[in-house]
């Protein structure tokens, strides 16, 4: 069996060979945010698959535009080799062998390993349209010219506001602090990630049961589509089910693809919290 993926591999070395010698760019993405990218600023014809996750709405924010392309359906080299890419795209969170078997079948690799805040996801938008081509840089700073004009209205808009103090809780035994992908949202959407400010917490740690009691939190913020529901866990869970915030059900809730959103699409997550903690000021 390890002789046929062997002989497999080898077959599409060679393949991989010729396809550079001509102008077709053949991408796979194998993550969601690099999907997101991706679709962002390609032409059709330059995505030959998506990962796994593209058409699944809790993940993906391009769940609907996904469904016009292939999909890796097994995570391994022989799966993402057999769509014949130029191009593979990963992130630091991909397995390190994988990245290397691709790359070792004369496929070039993008690596994304910066991705928690919104310059972090220009910069890569930037990064992968240049290997695309001009008409892909293009896309690409038209996308970051219009993010810019939306974080100045938000900006704006939530000017003079009192940040809403808040935490995000998760049922596997885990908090965002600092440094993280949900400290990037609320450094947008005016509110107060007491895991950091409190809790000196950095990265994704294991909230501190009593202190958390003691914190002064207004709002939970989940991932889901209604507070009672995406609640319900909690209500459950030491120590949030101890707390007034979860007692009194006083939850932000935003779509989970927003939540641990990498891509430049984090702009829609700044919005959608921000309108979630603030209600006042989006009052027409």
């Amino acid at each position: 069996m390890r002789t046929l993926r062997l002989i497999f591999i080898l077959c599409l070395v060679g393949y991989a060979a010729a396809l550079r010698g001509a102008d077709a760019v053949r991408v796979v993405s194998q993550t969601v945010g690099s999907d997101e990218l991706l679709l962002a600023v390609a032409a059709p014809g330059q995505i030959a698959a998506l990962s796994h996750l593209a058409r699944d709405p809790v993940f993906s924010g391009v769940a609907e535009e996904a469904a016009a392309h292939a999909q890796i359906t097994l995570g391994d080299a022989e799966t993402i080799l057999r769509h014949r890419p130029t191009l593979a795209l990963f992130a630091d969170y991909s397995r390190a062998e994988l990245v290397e078997q691709v790359r070792r079948a004369g496929v070039a690799v993008m690596v994304f390993d910066r991705y928690k805040t919104l310059e972090d996801a220009h910069a890569n938008l930037r990064r992968l349209a240049a290997a695309l081509g001009p008409e892909a840089v293009a896309r690409a700073e038209r996308i970051v010219a219009a993010d810019a004009a939306r974080l100045a209205a938000l900006r704006e808009r939530l000017a003079g506001v009192e940040p809403v103090r808040v935490i995000a809780p998760s049922a596997y035994g885990v908090i965002a602090g600092a440094d993280t992908t949900f400290q990037d949202l609320c450094d947008r959407a005016a509110a107060e990630n007491l895991a950091a400010t409190r809790g000196g917490l950095r990265g994704h740690a294991a909230p501190p049961a009593e202190q958390l009691l003691t914190w002064p939190v207004e709002r939970v913020v989940l991932a889901g589509d209604a507070p009672e529901a995406a609640l319900a866990p909690y209500r459950r869970l030491p120590p949030y089910q101890f707390m007034p915030v979860v007692r009194e059900g006083r939850a932000a809730v935003i779509p989970g693809w927003m939540l641990g959103c990498v891509s430049h699409l984090r702009v829609e997550a700044y919005e959608r919290l921000a309108r979630a903690l603030h209600p006042e000021v989006f009052a027409e």
